[in-house]
């Protein structure tokens, strides 16, 4: 059992977890987790826009946790698995690496949620990629 990509599974659970939770949990929880004025703002006014992008968010990781508990051998081998993999750590790799460009495009999030949001991509996707790696040399 590949334990990289199991940890890989539950984090993109967790991650998608709390994603619905900010749905459930409304403008507070948008604003606790550092969503930005403008996200906040249309849910208060019960806009459908930030429940549809965090619905998207929230629905796509537990696919990517799948991916990742296939690879681990906890569930049966998905389709395209190994392109699958190889995408998934790539994505957050590249969002983890495109924080420099995201203090110029979304300027209405604190610096704080930034770092942190990037960090926290940065260490699933290389847990993903690790795994990936370690699946390659079974």
């Amino acid at each position: 059992m590949n334990r990289w990509l199991v940890a890989a599974g539950i984090l993109d659970g967790v991650a998608a977890l709390l994603h619905f939770g900010c749905i459930l949990g409304g403008p507070a929880w948008y604003r606790f987790f550092g969503a930005g004025d403008a996200m906040v703002t249309m849910a208060e006014r019960g806009m459908a826009r930030p429940t549809l992008i965090t619905l998207a968010i929230a629905a796509i990781l537990p696919i990517w946790g799948a991916y990742a508990f296939s690879g681990a051998g906890l569930l049966p081998r998905l389709p395209l698995l190994r392109p699958a993999l190889v995408a998934i750590a790539a994505i957050f790799l590249a969002r983890a690496a495109a924080l420099p460009l995201l203090f110029r495009v979304m300027p209405d999030r604190s610096s704080a949620f930034l770092w942190t949001s990037s960090a926290i991509v940065l260490a699933i996707g290389v847990v993903q990629a690790i795994g990936l790696a370690m699946l390659a040399t079974d």
